[in-house]
């Protein structure tokens, strides 16, 4: 069958079903927040992030049990060595945070990080490919990843959801799952708005249970981790991983995607709002 039609199949079944109460997998009974970490791939994104950040959160990931550190390609290296023997995945992005370069830029990207150690990639879609209807890019887009590391990594792919209509979410979900990967992801945390349990929701319910889901972007206290599980999310990128497992409930600096960060009264001066 065409691409386009299982795309406008899928689409239609989901969009139908969308609004009605889903089933979704709830967080474990007796769930507290220390055992959150296991969902949480701790995550330190930050273009100016040294060396000595790279080594604090490798620290905190290993005191804590997350499931993973991610990181930006230049640091996989660094971080698989620091991890070695924990139980905690060296983990980075991809194409990020934009995603428009070219499938075969990515798939180099994608394998030299595994041959560096990554063991999980998480690779930004081509959103313009995305808008633009062109499915048969997406699809080649997301499957040169996915066979650059077959064997070595698993890949999540950010479809960038503050970006797309309910529709396009749909699509984009189901173009993933065609090509093979192993999660959809709901943000890059650098764009217009982060993950939402809306959007975690009708993920899942496109997706179905065999696939992960990963909500990022925004994701700060064990209220918002627990909200994300409970939505169909099996997975949190979060940088605010002490504050969760430790069963901070309310954020004391909740972002709300102003635009206005000079005005912060933290005294972050950034030229977006910070998700992460």
């Amino acid at each position: 069958m065409d691409i386009n039609e299982i795309i406008r199949q899928v689409t239609e079944e989901i969009c139908s079903k969308y609004g009605v109460a889903v089933s979704a997998p709830a967080a474990p009974a007796g769930n507290n927040a220390a055992d959150m970490a296991k969902y949480i791939d701790h995550t330190y994104l930050k273009p100016e992030a040294s060396i000595s950040d790279i080594r604090k959160i490798c620290d905190e990931a290993k005191k804590y049990h997350t499931a993973s550190v991610c990181v930006n390609p230049s640091y996989i290296q660094y971080v698989a060595q620091q991890l070695e023997g924990s139980g905690v995945t060296p983990c980075c992005v991809i194409a990020f945070p934009l995603g428009a370069c070219t499938p075969e830029t990515k798939a180099f990207e994608a394998s030299d990080a595994a041959s560096k150690g990554a063991r999980e990639i998480d690779m930004v879609i081509n959103i313009g490919a995305v808008k633009s209807g062109d499915w048969q890019l997406v699809k080649r887009d997301i499957e040169g990843v996915v066979n650059a590391v077959r064997g070595r990594a698993l890949v999540k792919v950010i479809i960038e959801c503050c970006l797309l209509t309910d529709e396009e979410k749909v699509k984009a979900c189901t173009v993933s799952k065609l090509a093979g990967a192993h999660f959809v992801k709901t943000s890059t945390g650098f764009s217009t708005g982060g993950a939402t349990v809306e959007d975690v929701r009708l993920m899942r319910e496109t997706v179905g249970p065999d696939m992960g889901v990963k909500a990022s972007g925004g994701v700060r206290t064990y209220s918002d981790a627990v909200n994300m599980i409970n939505a169909g999310a099996n997975r949190i990128g979060a940088s605010s991983t002490g504050k969760i497992v430790s069963g901070v409930t309310e954020d004391e600096h909740k972002c709300i995607n102003c635009g206005n960060c000079k005005n912060c009264p933290t005294g972050n001066v950034e030229i977006r709002p910070k998700l992460y």
